[in-house]
C-alpha cells in the first residue's frame, strides 16, 4: 500500500457517506440524474459524438476551450447536460480522470494535452474549484481563444441545496480561512486581503449551515467582480434563475456565444425545483447577498 492510498480510500469512503445521505433526501432519481449514471443515456450521447466525429471531426488539436466556473450546487450539471447534447462539444465534467483529481484540475499541461487531443469543436471543461484560476486558463496557449461562462443561482436555493449535500463542510472551510489553517484548500483560493478579513470578521461557533452556506456564496460570486470578469468579452454570466424560467431563452444565448447550432434537445432537461421562502440568516450576510444579487442581475442583463 502506497502512502497516498490511506487518504484515498478516506476521501472515497466520504464521497459514497455523502452521496447515500443525499440520494436518500433527495431520491436516487436525482442522484442517478445529476451525476449521470445511467448507461442507456452515456451510450447515446458517446454514439451521437461518434457519428460526429467521422463525418466532420477536425484535426486533433483545433478545439476551442470553455470553462464552466462559478460556484457548485449552482445548476452547472444541468447545463453540462444541456450542452452535452451537441455533437460537436466534448464535456469533461469533474469527475472526469484525465482532466480532474479531486475535483481539481490536474497541471496546466495534462489539460493542454487533452485539449490537443479532441477532434471536437469545443471542449467543455467544469473546472469550479479552480474559479479563481479562470483568468490563468483563458490566457493557456492554443489555436484558438478560450472562453468562460460564469454561473449563478439564487443565495437561498443555492445555499439549501450546499447544506443538503455538504452539511457542515462550508462552515468548516470559513473557520480555516479565517484561522489562517486552510493550506492549499480551493475554498481560499483567489481570496484577497479584505475578502479574508470579512470571513475572519464573524463567529464560528454560533454561525448556522445556511449563513455559513450564503457568506460563501457571497465571497465566491463576488470572484466574478474582482476578477474583471464583468468586463471580458469571452465571459459570459449565465443565471440558474432565467435557465430554469426560460431554457429556450438561455440556450439560444448560450449557444450564440458558443458559436453553436440551437437545438431544442438543449434545454429539454431542464427542471425547476419547488418554489420556498428565504432562508433565515445573519442580517449582515442577507445584505452583502442582496447588494451582490442585485449586480449579478444586472450583469446578466447588461451582457445580453
Amino acid at each position: 500500500m502506497t502512502g497516498d492510498e490511506p487518504s484515498a480510500l478516506r476521501y472515497f469512503a466520504r464521497r459514497v457517506v455523502r452521496h447515500v445521505r443525499w440520494a436518500r433526501r433527495e431520491g436516487l432519481g436525482r442522484l442517478i440524474a445529476e451525476d449521470r449514471l445511467d448507461p442507456r443515456e452515456r451510450l447515446r450521447t458517446a454514439w451521437s459524438k461518434w457519428r460526429w466525429r467521422r463525418a466532420h471531426g477536425a484535426p486533433p488539436g483545433q478545439a476551442q476551450p470553455v470553462y464552466l466556473v462559478g460556484l457548485q450546487r449552482s445548476g452547472t450539471n444541468m447545463l453540462v447536460r444541456g450542452l452535452d447534447e451537441a455533437p460537436e462539444v466534448e464535456a469533461r465534467n469533474e469527475n472526469d480522470s484525465a482532466v480532474f483529481r479531486r475535483f481539481r484540475l490536474r497541471s496546466d499541461a495534462e489539460l493542454l494535452r487533452v485539449l490537443g487531443r479532441s477532434r471536437h469543436r469545443v471542449v467543455l471543461v467544469k473546472p469550479l474549484c479552480d474559479s479563481h484560476r479562470v483568468t490563468e486558463l483563458l490566457a493557456l496557449p492554443g489555436p484558438r481563444p478560450g472562453r468562460a461562462l460564469w454561473m449563478w443561482r439564487d443565495v437561498d436555493d443555492r445555499a439549501r441545496s450546499e447544506v443538503a449535500k455538504f452539511g457542515p463542510a462550508t462552515l468548516n472551510a470559513l473557520r480555516g480561512i479565517a484561522e489562517g489553517t486552510i493550506g492549499a484548500g480551493w475554498q481560499g483560493g483567489g481570496l484577497g486581503p479584505a475578502a479574508k478579513q470579512l470571513i475572519a470578521s464573524f463567529d464560528y461557533d454560533t454561525m448556522d449551515h445556511h449563513t455559513a452556506a450564503a457568506l460563501f456564496w457571497y465571497v465566491r460570486n463576488d470572484l466574478y467582480f474582482r476578477l474583471g470578469l464583468d468586463r471580458r468579452p469571452d465571459v459570459l454570466l449565465v443565471s440558474y434563475g432565467d435557465m430554469v424560467r426560460d431554457p429556450q431563452a438561455t440556450a439560444r444565448r448560450l449557444c450564440a456565444f458558443l458559436d453553436l447550432p440551437y437545438r431544442p434537445s438543449f434545454a429539454a432537461g431542464v427542471v425547476a425545483g419547488p418554489a420556498r421562502e428565504k432562508l433565515t440568516i445573519d442580517p449582515r450576510v442577507r445584505a452583502m447577498c442582496d447588494e451582490l444579487t442585485g449586480r449579478l442581475t444586472a450583469g446578466v442583463t447588461q451582457r445580453g
